[in-house]
């Protein structure tokens, strides 16, 4: 097509790389592109020239271009069936564009596809992609309109149905004739219908995310209400053991009086007892940090878990709220058995728990054995997004503070460290 004149080919290919970038661009989010783009755009490139200069059988002139779409999109970093869902919906509206753009030129320049065929002309050719290009451009600035760029996994069946109008675009563009310009109002409509196929993915990928927000928030909800429970569950305990106590001394008491100091000796051992077992097994001062750490050494101990504790509360005018006290205790904590939970060697189960508070600020450091690299980020659980929010969570309310999070693994070892300032100006 462009044997002999190669810088109008390369002009073309610069152009048309040019948009498919500028397309993709507009869909995905700049973020989803990866760091080395270069042997893509020269794949690209590579495809283009061939697609130009070399002459091939029809069927690989219709491959080759999709080669080219889809050596563009591998450059992003998105799902393969969104990759393959755009690459097809961008060579439908190029088709489109191009069957436009053939009955504009058909109108203003006599420019008949047959004879463009049989005789390739490389300026008539060239004016074909310019104006496609043209019309492409505009096409795209209005996709930028109405795109939000998300990044969310749909069921399958919604991008099959994602591909019906393409396709039926596609079917009949074939057999019409671009002469018409009762055609060339249907290339229109079918160029708006393309063109609204990503609105709908948009407003239905927003829909699906809201919805599994909603459920990760209802879970995190849950989990905050049950370490509540747990906190609830101590105070009452601790009352109890109280006004247990209290009803022991009166018989202490009346022991006493009757002289049977034996009885009273023997009564004071056994209530003494009850009380150990009874009793929080950490009593730092804060009821938070008690219930919590607390519950985890027992989860620990019915998983096989070794959990050694460094409570340090210098000061015990915590100004932490109880409530985001609980969110980032409870989360770090959660997180760390999660992972010593998937550890298949029953002693390589361990776990460190440092709470450390001074007059100024609290820290608190988690370290945890894991199963392998990484794993402590890739939850194990059921959900694993449930994770995920816990830990962004413990993020928003570093930042409600003033504080930061770090998170480290290295060698098998997962440490989880927050520090959170206290503040007269702090909520």
């Amino acid at each position: 097509m462009f044997q002999n004149n190669l810088p109008i080919a390369l002009c073309v290919i610069l152009v048309i790389g040019v948009q498919i970038n500028f397309f993709f661009n507009s869909v995905f989010d700049k973020s989803a592109k990866k760091h080395n783009r270069i042997p893509y755009f020269f794949t690209f490139g590579l495809s283009g020239y061939f697609y130009l200069v070399v002459p091939f059988s029809p069927i690989l002139y219709t491959i080759l271009p999709l080669l080219m779409i889809f050596s563009i999109v591998q450059s992003y970093q998105v799902e393969i069936r969104t990759k393959i869902i755009f690459s097809l919906l961008y060579g439908v509206i190029m088709s489109i564009a191009n069957f436009i753009s053939l009955y504009i030129l058909y109108i203003l320049d006599s420019l008949d596809f047959d004879s463009l065929v049989n005789q390739p002309d490389p300026i008539a050719y060239t004016k074909l992609v310019l104006l496609s290009c043209m019309i492409m451009f505009a096409v795209i600035q209005m996709m930028r309109l109405v795109t939000k760029r998300r990044s969310f996994s749909l069921p399958y069946r919604y991008y099959a149905l994602f591909l019906v109008i393409p396709l039926l675009s596609i079917y009949h563009l074939n057999i019409l004739t671009y002469k018409s310009f009762y055609t060339f109002l249907s290339a229109i409509g079918f160029l708006f219908l393309n063109v609204m196929i990503v609105y709908m993915y948009d407003t239905i990928m927003d829909k699906f995310q809201f919805m599994h927000d909603n459920a990760q928030l209802q879970q995190q909800m849950n989990y905050q209400d049950a370490n509540y429970e747990k906190i609830v569950h101590s105070f009452k305990s601790i009352k109890r053991i109280i006004h247990d106590t209290n009803q022991q001394f009166l018989y202490i008491e009346e022991c006493i009086k009757r002289n049977e100091l034996a009885a009273a000796k023997e009564h004071i051992t056994t209530t003494l007892n009850k009380i150990e077992g009874a009793y929080q097994r950490v009593n730092t001062g804060n009821l938070v940090i008690d219930a919590l750490v607390t519950n985890t050494l027992d989860i620990g101990q019915a998983n096989g878990i070794r959990i050694d504790t460094r409570l340090n509360l210098r000061s015990q005018a915590i100004t932490i709220e109880r409530y985001d006290l609980c969110v980032v205790l409870g989360n770090m904590l959660d997180n760390a058995i999660e992972a010593s939970k998937q550890i298949k060697i029953a002693e390589d189960r361990y776990m460190l728990i440092k709470i450390h508070a001074t007059e100024s600020a609290l820290l608190i450091h988690i370290m945890n054995h894991m199963e392998n690299e990484g794993a402590h980020l890739r939850s194990p659980k059921p959900n694993p997004e449930f994770h995920g929010i816990g830990l962004t969570n413990i993020s928003r309310i570093c930042d409600k503070y003033g504080g930061h999070m770090t998170l480290e693994a290295k060698h098998k070892v997962f440490n989880n460290m927050v520090l959170l300032p206290f503040s007269t100006n702090n909520p």
